[in-house]
């Protein structure tokens, strides 16, 4: 467990810790399964309030007779929390050099009051940078 709010789901994991990882720890065909984060009715209204304050997330009557049947997360509350697992899990502490962005982000079901996020990550391929060869 991870400062109390995120565990890996199993047993299979790196070779290493996220404080001595590096590129050569990142192999083609892993797969790592990391979770579990358990988001509340009040978390979704409080993120959603600050920063997503739209009815459908904040408005228990509102989202109560809208298509979801009640409160739902911020796409950008579920991205979030993706993001927490994978800070907690799956990130180099050491060797890091930020992201250059994401190409597709889908939110194909919603997340509801008492719904659990999980994570699971698929190596395709790791390769140094094209732009930046010594990454």
């Amino acid at each position: 467990m991870t400062n109390g709010t995120t565990r890996t789901l199993g047993d299979d994991d790196f070779a290493t810790p996220p404080a001595d990882r590096y590129f050569e720890d990142y192999r083609p065909g892993a797969v790592y399964e990391y979770g579990h984060r358990t988001v509340t009715e009040e978390e979704i209204i409080e993120f959603a309030e600050r920063f997503d304050p739209q009815p459908i997330h904040v408005d228990r009557e509102y989202a109560a007779a809208g298509p979801f049947g009640g409160i739902i997360a911020s796409g950008w509350h579920t991205s979030s929390l993706a993001m927490r697992l994978i800070a907690d899990h799956y990130l180099s502490r050491v060797a890091s050099l930020a992201s250059p962005g994401i190409d597709e982000l889908r939110w194909p079901s919603p997340l509801r009051p008492g719904d659990t996020v999980r994570l699971r990550t698929t190596i395709l391929e790791a390769r140094p940078s094209r732009s930046k060869p010594d990454r």
